[in-house]
């Protein structure tokens, strides 16, 4: 397990036993790119009270969560994606990101990634060029290269097959390169980020709501 990954799952461990700072801890680690991921399907003006709500059901359900620092990845995102859809729903409006996912076969790619792309993603004005490719091709993308998923728990956070995930990530980079290559300062907003973690196991979904102190944005 790489340093990273071993310090927030210790980190979660401590936040179930009750530990406030661990909880922070792992707050930190993850709600940067699981802000990311909640942009790209409600937009920037609403992203920050989905994952407000998102953090709250986090917190709550913490006590019931079991596995390492991928699963828990995994788990935070599929609640993101459960709130964010909530709130498109609730304001009667389509998601930020657009197009449908019936052109998909579900047949991996010949390559998982697209060149340097995969490896040299950053978040902020990239964020904005990945929000304007297909729906499915955003969230493949932003799932595996900001938020670090494996495409089984890609695939499981979006309810498909891990070659449908692998596919449209695929597409959605070659695509993303074609943008930046049309877009100079997209380019110097590029940034290392760490490849795609191998998986670890099957993902963890969220289970139900125990009596734990919600914990606030203003706490982390």
């Amino acid at each position: 397990m790489l340093g990273d990954d071993a310090e927030l799952t210790a980190a979660v461990l401590a936040a179930q036993d009750g530990d406030e700072t661990a909880f922070r801890t792992v707050y930190r680690a993850v709600h940067p790119r699981l802000l990311g991921y909640i942009r790209t399907l409600v937009g920037e003006p609403d992203a920050e009270d989905v994952a407000s709500e998102a953090w709250l059901q986090i917190a709550r359900d913490l006590p019931r969560f079991s596995g390492d620092a991928d699963r828990f990845r995994g788990w935070a995102a599929r609640i993101a994606r459960n709130r964010a859809l909530d709130h498109i729903r609730m304001r009667g409006r389509r998601p930020a990101i657009g197009g449908d996912e019936t052109e998909l076969t579900g047949r991996a790619a010949d390559s998982d990634t697209a060149g340097e792309a995969f490896e040299s993603l950053a978040t902020g004005r990239t964020l904005s060029l990945i929000a304007r490719l297909p729906q499915d091709q955003a969230e493949a993308v932003v799932l595996r290269v900001v938020v670090g998923l494996d495409a089984k728990t890609a695939a499981e956070t979006l309810g498909k097959r891990p070659g449908a995930v692998r596919t449209a990530a695929h597409r959605g980079l070659k695509r993303l390169a074609e943008l930046l290559g049309d877009d100079p300062e997209s380019v110097d907003a590029l940034g290392a980020m760490p490849p795609p973690r191998q998986p670890r196991g099957r993902a963890v979904t969220s289970a139900g709501v125990t009596h734990t102190r919600a914990r606030t944005q203003k706490d982390m």
